[in-house]
């Protein structure tokens, strides 16, 4: 009967049948949307804007448009917070006093997101640039996270930190090699060794690790011998004859 059946039946759907509750919520000025009394963070660009919002039995996502911005686990109980380290981000970077006492910052530290080699490294920035400019450089890693492997970054920071290097550019280029490391791939600068024998760690600036990967420079330095000749002669205002004089 299914074979006398299946040829007349109608072909699913492309798109998948969406099973979870749908609704449609405005970005409040923290940058949150308010689902069931509980709240869920957002990035802050989207703060004042409607997104479409899917709860679902265990998660919520957020789309603005036809784009997910925002995934977070669902909150069983009422008056709950879900909230994302990283979508505050650049709002922190113009009041970076608000990250110490930051209830994101206490949900990333609790979900082993923000490590205790994020603290000491933060830490030593503080020290070395003051609490702001320390915070600043501690949020540019921070936002490494979004397009380097968390286990890379978290790495990267710890080589860092035990080279002394306390910028956000020592953290790219030490998680870069583990990057590479863990792909078994030649890092492009093979005259610039990852790690010293010994166990320490050695830290590049990326202006060194691009100035290594250029071709020599056949060219003869520049000389200014041409312009020392202009300086023999000088012009007379009177007559405009000029005449030759010894140069300083």
């Amino acid at each position: 009967m299914f074979a006398v059946e299946r040829p007349l039946l109608v072909p699913l759907p492309e798109e998948d049948f969406e099973t979870g509750l749908v609704s449609s919520l405005r970005v409040d000025r923290y940058g949150q949307v308010s689902v069931r009394t509980n709240h869920y963070s957002v990035p802050v660009r989207l703060i004042g804007r409607r997104v479409r919002v899917v709860l679902h039995a265990s998660e919520l996502v957020v789309y603005d448009a036809h784009r997910e911005v925002a995934r977070h686990e669902r909150l069983i109980a009422k008056g709950g917070s879900r909230l994302e380290l990283d979508h505050y981000l650049e709002a922190l970077v113009r009041k970076p006093g608000a990250l110490p006492g930051a209830t994101a910052l206490d949900q990333a530290r609790s979900a082993g997101k923000f490590t205790p080699v994020h603290d000491a490294w933060w830490q030593a920035a503080c020290k070395a640039h003051g609490d702001a400019e320390g915070t600043r450089a501690l949020i540019a890693v921070l936002l490494l996270h979004r397009h380097m492997v968390h286990e890379h970054v978290v790495a990267g920071i710890a080589t860092a930190l035990r080279a002394g290097a306390l910028t956000a550019d020592a953290v790219a280029l030490e998680a870069r090699k583990w990057g590479e490391a863990d792909q078994g791939q030649q890092p492009a600068d093979q005259d610039i060794p990852r790690r010293r024998r010994d166990g320490g760690a050695t830290v590049t600036s990326l202006t060194e690790r691009r100035l290594a990967a250029l071709p020599p420079d056949p060219r003869p330095l520049p000389s200014v011998a041409a312009y020392d000749q202009l300086l023999r002669f000088r012009r007379r205002p009177a007559d405009g004859q000029a005449y030759q004089e010894e140069a300083p």
